[in-house]
């Protein structure tokens, strides 16, 4: 029993003690959650400017290499407005060259893309940071994009009409940031059209699926 008191007496000096050390912080206001968090890298009031590598694979009948230019305003670590001009030239695919080759014969109204003019909201879902082997931790942030544009599309079939077609474009990516002003972009963005066919004379719905790579680099804002 006396053991028993001795050791209640001891662990309530202790519970003092540390009370004593203990530092009441308050409540965390959002800059200093920031802090907690150690979001190094910023975007707010920055201007980026990048080029991309990218390819569209899912067409039925072509597949396109493209390279875009974009500058993108961020008015805050979560918001930012983007410009993109890109251009490329779509190859016939094995289906359409099969199609089209003396088996089948057949006439097939496709469309290669040949350039495009995008502007987008970019909203960003997250920032967070990725551990590689225990040795880095790269941060990165994962965004949304949405907005308005106009594609050039060209005929495969003679005598190769063009056509412009109105642009929804809409997709995912993320930035992984290599160093305060500059960071590596992987997108999905697929750009939704509505396209006019000249030889059938009538309108059709098409989507150009690119994924790309590419590089910015961030000037301004606040370091």
């Amino acid at each position: 029993m006396l053991l028993l008191t001795a050791s209640l007496a001891l662990a309530a000096d202790l519970t003092k003690d540390v009370a004593k050390d203990t530092l009441d912080i308050g409540v965390l206001k959002n800059s200093e959650v920031k802090v907690v968090q150690k979001m190094l890298y910023r975007k707010d009031g920055t201007l980026e400017l990048g080029a991309m590598l990218a390819v569209m694979p899912f067409d039925g009948y072509t597949i396109a290499p493209q390279l875009a230019l974009s500058g993108t305003k961020h008015f805050s670590d979560t918001v930012g407005v983007e410009l993109q001009l890109a251009g490329g030239y779509g190859l016939e695919n094995a289906v359409y060259t099969e199609l089209a080759g003396p088996t089948y014969g057949v006439a097939v109204e496709a469309y290669r893309y040949l350039a495009s003019a995008e502007v987008d909201v970019q909203y960003t879902l997250a920032y967070a940071k990725m551990n590689l082997g225990g040795k880095k931790v790269v941060h990165h942030d994962v965004y949304l994009l949405g907005g308005l544009g106009a594609t050039l599309e060209q005929s495969l079939l003679p005598p190769g009409d063009v056509t412009v077609s109105p642009t929804l474009p809409v997709g995912i990516g993320t930035r992984l940031y290599l160093s305060k002003t500059s960071l590596l972009r992987l997108e999905l963005r697929d750009s939704m059209m509505l396209e006019h066919r000249s030889q059938s004379d009538t309108w059709g719905f098409k989507q150009n699926v690119g994924i790309g790579l590419g590089l910015s680099l961030l000037s301004g804002g606040s370091k």
